[in-house]
């Protein structure tokens, strides 16, 4: 028998080992090693297949019931329950992929990857129809993109199919704005923005027009509001007084509420007020009630010389922004205390430490950078856009190893495809535009890493880890300098090329910054991999989809446990109940050493982990230090004085249980409880759910 009928009616080669996989998987859900069994009774199927079907073509369905036959007549009744209900979960999946009218696309897409892109990214027609399934948008992106090339004389098909296989591989994916917006009318496909609040009624209003522009066309916001004069402080054009930075930020929260980005989701925002600002104590506490600057990350941008007075107990001077005189002297000592206490209960502010932003900018003789966009990875000028991409370190292994040659190509693609983007890009704004082209900043980064590390057999938590978070990154550095300089000789230098730290290292260079780690967010559900850098959140848990609960099993754990016959249906159950393998019993402890979950992680390693991978990232990194409810306020300092002590640009804590709204819920540690429930936007990163770029 050489042909098979699929369900959707098209014919077809058969393949027996097809059989044969299956019947292992069945026999490996029950915790059955099969040997040769798998091929004896395939082998048994395809006979009866030729017997029954010598002069017609068999079904699917036709060709399963008939290893549930052989299955059940041999005894094997627990293995034929399970393929049984293999059979129905792969009928299920195949019926809600239908009702998300994607079911014909050839990828190997997860159900909640199929949901998020029919929601999100996938194009519709005048009457809210999807009009293209998840191949046809990675075709629209790779071509929209690859089209750049002819401009500068280089060959575009090739870059095209180069650009499609690496997405529809799951090998690296753009930021949000360019999946959904590369060849359409829009056309605007940078994820992150940096505006200037300007000291003035029209300069707060223009930037606020500005952000509902960027905001509907699929970007997210940073603004410092440090140029803002105090609350109090004279207006004397009427004679009055100012309200203040956090005023002005709540009028800028309740505009994004009401502004969807490219009518798919809600804005983001980072807001951020230096350190010695009149207005730091109001600002700290901006967040204390929840549901006030709900649009909003907020971040007070540290200076060393205030980290310096916190170390030795001194007071250090606030300064008024229009008069640049000093208004008060605090202590610093107990501001950073009340930053911290407001971290622990709200998981808001984070920290930006300026002075090393600024320090380690590449383009500093341009200007001054004061904000970041909405989740800290991307440090910018005023009107400076970036474009984001993450490669799949998941898929960077073979047999057991790092496929350094793997990884070195999508690094080189990544970055062409990256650069291409500058250009095929439609800017909002001219401003944008203009100091867009004449930097070039890309930020290629990573997602999947915790994935890696447990295909390596290596702890999160580890010296190994870390050892091999600062190789593979100082690799993915050294190729996308590599990359940039060779586009720098074919296309040319970006504009402040000259007088940058380049100039003194390369001849040219084509980008201004070429890394960064995104926190990744739905990329990575598209992608199935883990967020980022994150460490694993839960190695199983129920999702809400369609109104509906769906188990979902880390697929790389799944996969081992079944490898080493340890898996069960029963089993995932249980650890759903935690999402953490360290009280359940049955699993071999070197299992349970490598697949440390993120609430079982000492949180200094976050911050290490984090700090390995910045020594490599010229813009910066992503990272939320996930700490159980347990966690002290002790805790959270010494979080955050690492941090600073490690030169990273950056640091965010989130404490478990400390907003009510979570995309993540434990509900509780007993069996007869429902455990872990996320929401479908639920990617592994953040548990509070604040980014999704």
């Amino acid at each position: 028998m050489e042909k098979i009928r699929k369900r959707d009616g098209r014919i077809a080669v058969f393949e027996p080992e097809k059989i044969t996989q299956a019947i292992q998987k069945a026999f490996l859900a029950v915790g059955e090693k099969n040997g040769d069994r798998a091929r004896t009774l395939s082998d048994n199927v395809v006979e009866i297949v030729e017997d029954n079907f010598k002069h017609s073509i068999p079904g699917v369905e036709d060709v399963q019931d008939i290893v549930e036959e052989i299955l059940i007549k041999n005894g094997y009744n627990k293995v034929a329950k399970a393929y049984i209900l293999y059979r129905q979960k792969r009928t299920e999946l195949r019926e809600a992929k239908k009702l998300l009218r994607v079911d014909k696309d050839e990828l190997k897409l997860s159900l909640n990857a199929i949901r998020v892109l029919e929601r999100r990214y996938l194009l519709r027609d005048i009457e809210g129809n999807i009009k293209e399934a998840p191949s046809e948008m990675f075709r629209r992106v790779a071509k929209t993109v690859a089209s750049v090339n002819e401009r500068y004389g280089e060959d575009q098909v090739q870059s095209e199919k180069d650009f499609y296989r690496m997405m529809t591989n799951l090998e690296f994916l753009p930021n949000s704005p360019t999946l959904m917006n590369a060849g359409t009318e829009l056309g605007q496909l940078s994820a992150c923005f940096v505006l200037p609040v300007e000291d003035s009624l029209r300069g707060i209003f223009k930037a606020l027009t500005n952000m509902a522009l960027i905001h509907q066309s699929g970007g997210g916001t940073g603004f410092s509001f440090s140029g803002l004069r105090p609350e109090g402080d004279i207006v004397r054009s009427t004679k009055g007084v100012a309200s203040g930075p956090v005023s002005f930020m709540r009028i800028f929260d309740q505009a994004t509420g009401v502004i969807k980005q490219g009518g798919k989701r809600r804005g983001a925002n980072m807001g951020i007020l230096r350190v010695d600002h009149p207005d730091i104590i109001q600002f700290i506490t901006s967040k204390e009630k929840e549901g006030i600057l709900d649009n909003f990350n907020i971040s007070v941008g540290i200076t060393d010389e205030f980290m310096k007075a916190v170390e030795e107990d001194d007071k250090y001077e606030l300064i008024n922004p229009r008069t640049g005189e000093c208004t008060e002297n605090l202590r610093a000592k107990e501001v950073f205390d009340l930053i911290v206490t407001m971290a622990w209960r709200t998981g808001d502010p984070g920290l930006i430490f300026l002075d090393e932003i600024n320090h380690r900018h590449p383009v500093s003789h341009v200007g001054v950078i004061e904000s970041t966009n909405p989740c800290g990875e991307i440090p910018l000028l005023p009107y400076e856009s970036c474009n984001l991409g993450s490669v799949n370190l998941s898929r960077m292994v073979k047999d057991g190893a790092i496929d350094w040659e793997k990884l070195r190509e999508t690094t080189r693609s990544g970055v062409h495809f990256l650069d291409n983007v500058i250009d095929a890009n439609r800017y909002t704004l001219k401003e944008i535009e203009r100091i867009s082209k004449s930097n070039r900043k890309i930020g290629l980064g990573v997602m999947g890493f915790a994935e890696m590390l447990a295909l390596l057999s290596i702890p999160y938590d580890s010296e190994e880890a870390i050892k091999t978070a600062e190789k593979i990154m100082k690799f993915i550095s050294e190729e996308s300098v590599k990359k940039s300089v060779e586009l720098g000789e074919s296309r040319g230098s970006f504009s402040n090329f000259k007088g940058s730290v380049w100039e003194n290292k390369y001849k040219t260079m084509r980008n201004a910054t070429v890394n960064t780690v995104a926190p990744t967010g739905t990329i990575s559900i598209l992608a199935n991999t883990s967020s980022g850098i994150e460490p694993l959140f839960a190695l199983s848990y129920s999702r809400n989809v369609m109104g509906s609960r769906l188990l979902e099993v880390n697929p790389v754990f799944e996969q081992i446990a079944k490898d080493r016959g340890f898996y069960s249906s029963d089993l995932m159950v249980d650890i759903a109940r935690t999402g953490s393998l360290k009280d359940i019993d049955g699993i071999p402890d070197d299992i349970k050493r490598i697949f440390v979950t993120s609430l079982d992680i000492d949180p200094q390693w976050h911050v290490r982990m984090q700090a390995a991978f910045q020594k490599y990232v010229d813009n910066a990194v992503a990272k939320t230090v996930n700490m159980p409810a347990s966690a002290t306020l002790e805790n959270v300092r010494k979080i955050f004085l690492l941090a600073y002590e490690q030169k990273c640009k950056g640091i965010t804590v989130y404490r478990y249980g400390s907003k009510d709204r979570q995309v993540l819920v434990i509900n509780g540690l007993r069996k007869e409880e429902e455990g872990i429930v996320a929401d479908p936007d639920f990617s592994g990163d953040t548990i509070c759910g604040e980014c999704s770029f």
